[in-house]
């Protein structure tokens, strides 16, 4: 199936730049200049205001609101938890001489929207000729700290073109906006207060009872005149502000935003708390923000970056993945996670999926371990929700939830919810990729070996014994591939939960023999018993992988080979996306799959087979899977590249860095694909770069695209930079920042310093 680009944006290696105001795609737009520190993020609309078609999105990272299902059946869940959108507080109108601006109506030319990756910053500048024959210009900026994860700002200056005269403006903080996705308001105001030039206001979820602070302080270097505004979800400041032509002036405003998701907590607590952060932080001028932003950014990009020799529309691509990476997630704040959408919109309810650990954990892994880290304490603080959801899937251990945002089951969704078993090993694999790659004793000794037989309980509890074969296995099941419902021993599932036993009795042996302390701490705490192990070793030993042993094809699950085939090449493309177009059962009549299943445990845990099976897997699931998922292309490029499919290979990576900059899907108004754009990273370094993490060593085995005069990309292990530069002849490694480095090249063993290493690039003139 072709997708087809939308390309409106020019192309700049450091940002992303609209030229001229186009209505139709300003939802497209919102999405994809959005603004974001992990704890908070912001979508770019209009801080003016604008009557036509926008989404006015303000998000808080884990802070929800709750609607009631009406489930009949034990199991399935009564409740779900969905991503708030929150308080507007970039609200700004602006008028003068009675014509008020709305970009949906006023006459505007020279519009110029720029998202900044060395700055982190969104700026808007816009002539506005009004009626009465005067123009202005008016530029805004806006951004969210890196530092500070509390603390917005936006500043907005006017030039008067051709007058002299006065400007109203009312800046505030606004709680009425509409969440979407439930079509009404999600708050209740509990407090506000106002003392020129400040103004706060606190509001809690309807159904949740989550709280929201948020204040703001208003500067200028002109004296202003202000009057306090309030309705019953607004707080804010009226003031003019003297224009002279050709002379330009303006105001900005300090916010800080704080979330309080512990009902528990008192909410003149949370009013106190919040004053507290706002006075803390009430020095703070936009300039000195911007100053540590600039540096925050500056080494982000010494450390992470990618750079593309040769395609420039993949290299502001991929700086733009980079970029919203590191804007959703950081790791400043534990306990939080990535939503499918991160803070860009409404799509998915802002909920966290097994592609958090599957996608997005590798990027963090060889880039902020620190981030990686707090991923995984997620899941164990939310490790005795899973518990409770396995009670009520009548099972033991932990369930982990197909859709979270606290860490219970958010997917209303049956098939889903209940069927989905690859979640828990995805954690699983996630926490065996960490202290692999990071070593991190104390975390696996502690919080992740906790987690593992937790898990593993639930797998025990959950697998069954196959009457003819006499094997363990899973049954009733749906995985990774969602086009193939209520399967038996799905491949992926059972063999994931074969490599989680073996795992975590692993970890338990490495206990017992160098950490008895530690080992017996958990015999006591959670009843560890030699018979359990024995028999997470008995499934581990017996567990059903489906292969065809003459063909070298794994069954991606019991009877699949036997299904009706249907060739993918001859569904019409106005048939997608197949969701929308066909009827829900007929999707699940077909050996037609969605995206990689087989080929994903084989990439995940690529060292455990040859190239020849690789190869022979490959080609029957590739021409079987209609990519219905974004986050399916780039295990295909990745897999082609490294069976030497490259032009195959670089066929499926074209969109990965521009899924959402030119609009493939044609759903980027509704948000960011984050956990694709953790993808395409992957893209590059596993598939491009060759790099593989999953053995006894690290491995590269590189390759490059014919458009490609050369790249280079940096990753963070053992403590030290390692910096790969490629080319169409040569491949160059060498330690930039920390000691040497032990890694593999095209087979071949090397020790890495900061002089590096060059070698022959073997792929060069087939790729």
């Amino acid at each position: 199936m072709a997708k087809v680009a939308d390309k409106y944006l020019k192309i700049d290696p450091w940002a992303i730049i609209e030229e001229g105001f186009d209505p139709a795609r300003n939802r497209v737009s919102e999405s994809i200049f959005s603004l974001g520190n992990e704890y908070m993020g912001v979508r770019g609309y209009l801080d003016e205001g604008y009557s036509g078609d926008s989404l006015v999105g303000s998000y808080f990272n884990g802070l929800y609101d709750e609607m009631k299902i009406g489930a009949h059946y034990k199991g399935i869940i009564k409740s779900l938890r969905f991503m708030a959108n929150g308080v507007d507080w970039l609200y700004t109108r602006l008028a003068i001489d009675g014509e008020v601006l709305d970009i949906a109506k006023s006459h505007i030319t020279d519009f110029v929207r720029k998202l900044d990756f060395q700055n982190g910053t969104l700026s808007r500048t816009f002539n506005w000729h009004l009626t009465n024959g005067k123009s202005i210009q008016v530029c805004f900026i806006r951004l969210v700290s890196m530092t500070t994860s509390y603390l917005g700002c936006q500043q907005v200056t006017f030039l008067p073109l051709n007058f002299s005269g006065a400007i109203e403006i009312r800046s505030g903080l606004d709680f009425s906006v509409i969440h979407e996705d439930q079509g009404k308001n999600l708050w209740n105001c509990i407090q506000k207060s106002s003392s020129k030039p400040t103004a706060a206001i606190l509001a809690k979820t309807l159904h949740a009872e989550n709280r929201l602070f948020s204040s703001f302080q208003i500067k200028s270097d002109t004296e202003l005149d202000m009057q306090s505004i309030e309705e019953d979800k607004f707080i804010g400041l009226d003031f003019s502000l003297k224009l002279e032509k050709g002379i330009p002036t303006g105001f900005e405003k300090t916010v800080v935003n704080y979330a309080e998701k512990n009902t528990a907590a008192e909410s003149d607590e949370v009013w106190l708390k919040g004053l507290e952060l706002a006075a803390a932080y009430a020095r703070f001028n936009f300039k000195e923000v911007l100053s540590e932003q600039v540096s925050y950014w500056n080494h982000i990009w010494e450390t992470s970056d990618i750079v593309i020799d040769g395609d420039p529309e993949n290299q502001q691509g991929i700086r733009f993945c980079i970029f919203q990476l590191y804007q959703t997630y950081h790791g400043d704040n534990p306990g939080l996670n990535i939503g499918a959408k991160g803070l860009t919109g409404e799509a998915y309810r802002g909920l966290a999926f097994w592609d958090t650990e599957s996608y997005c954990l590798p990027f963090y892994i060889f880039n902020n371990p620190k981030a990686a880290k707090s991923l995984l304490e997620f899941r164990y603080k939310s490790l005795a929700a899973a518990m409770e959801r396995a009670r009520e899937i009548d099972c033991l251990g932990a369930c982990y939830p197909i859709a979270t945002i606290d860490g219970t089951e958010s997917c209303d969704l049956w098939q889903h919810s209940n069927l989905q078993l690859h979640v828990g090993t995805a954690v699983a694999y996630g926490i065996w990729h960490y202290t692999k790659i990071v070593g991190d004793l104390e975390f696996i000794y502690s919080k992740g070996i906790e987690m593992l037989i937790q898990i593993s309980r639930f797998y025990a509890s959950r697998g069954q014994w196959g009457q003819r074969t006499g094997e363990f296995g899973y049954y009733g099941v749906m995985g990774p591939d969602e086009f193939q419902l209520m399967v038996n021993n799905n491949c992926y599932i059972n063999f994931m939960a074969k490599k989680l036993f073996e795992y975590t009795l692993e970890i338990l042996q490495e206990m017992k023999e160098n950490q008895s302390t530690a080992f017996q701490n958990l015999v006591n705490n959670i009843g560890i018993t030699q018979a359990e192990l024995e028999s997470w070793k008995h499934f581990s030993e017996k567990m059903r992988i489906p292969l065809d042993i003459e063909t070298g094809i794994y069954e991606e699950h019991d009877g699949f080979f036997d299904m009706p085939h249907l060739d993918i090449d001859t569904i019409p493309v106005t048939d997608f996306p197949l969701y929308s177009n066909w009827s829900y059962d007929r999707l699940y009549r077909y050996d037609m799959i969605k995206q990689p299943d087989v080929l994903m445990f084989m990439f995940l845990y690529n060292q455990d087979f040859t190239l020849e099976a690789k190869q022979a897997n490959y080609d029957y699931y590739e021409s079987r899977c209609i990519h219905e998922s974004s986050l399916s292309p780039s295990i295909h490029s990745i897999m082609a590249a490294e069976i030497g499919k490259h032009e195959e290979a670089f066929k499926f990576f074209e969109f990965a860095t521009r899924l959402d900059l030119d609009n493939y899907n044609r759903n980027t108004r509704e948000g960011l694909h984050t956990t694709s754009i953790a993808a395409a990273w992957m893209n590059i370094v596993y598939g491009f770069g060759g790099m593989r993490s999953d053995g006894d060593e690290l491995i590269f085995n590189p390759s490059i695209p014919k458009a490609w005069t050369s790249y280079s990309f940096k990753i963070l292990f053992n403590h030290s930079v390692l910096q790969l530069n490629i080319d169409q002849h040569h491949v160059q490694i060498k330690v930039i920042n920390g000691s040497d480095v032990c890694i593999k090249v095209y087979d071949t063993p090397y020790s890495i310093d900061p002089i590096g290493i060059i070698v022959s690039n073997l792929t060069a003139g087939r790729v």
